[in-house]
């Protein structure tokens, strides 16, 4: 198995649905630019709450790139 060196990015995504579609919103939008996406990890979630009730849902990740040999 060859080693692997990876760098970390952090994103933050936003979503009026659920926290795991602030996830996947943000995976989408890093993966157009960005190559090499191995994995993530989830660092922090908040949301914005208006009379009671959640409109947007943020969530911050971690993201693992692998850097090319």
């Amino acid at each position: 198995m060859s080693e692997h060196v990876y760098k970390q990015i952090e994103l933050t995504g936003s979503s009026q649905q659920s926290s795991d579609d602030a996830v996947r919103v943000a995976l989408a939008k890093a993966s157009k630019t960005l190559r090499n996406m191995h994995w993530f990890e989830v660092v922090e979630t908040r949301g914005h709450i208006e009379d009671g009730k959640i409109l947007h849902w943020q969530v911050t990740i971690k993201v693992g790139l692998r850097i090319d040999d």
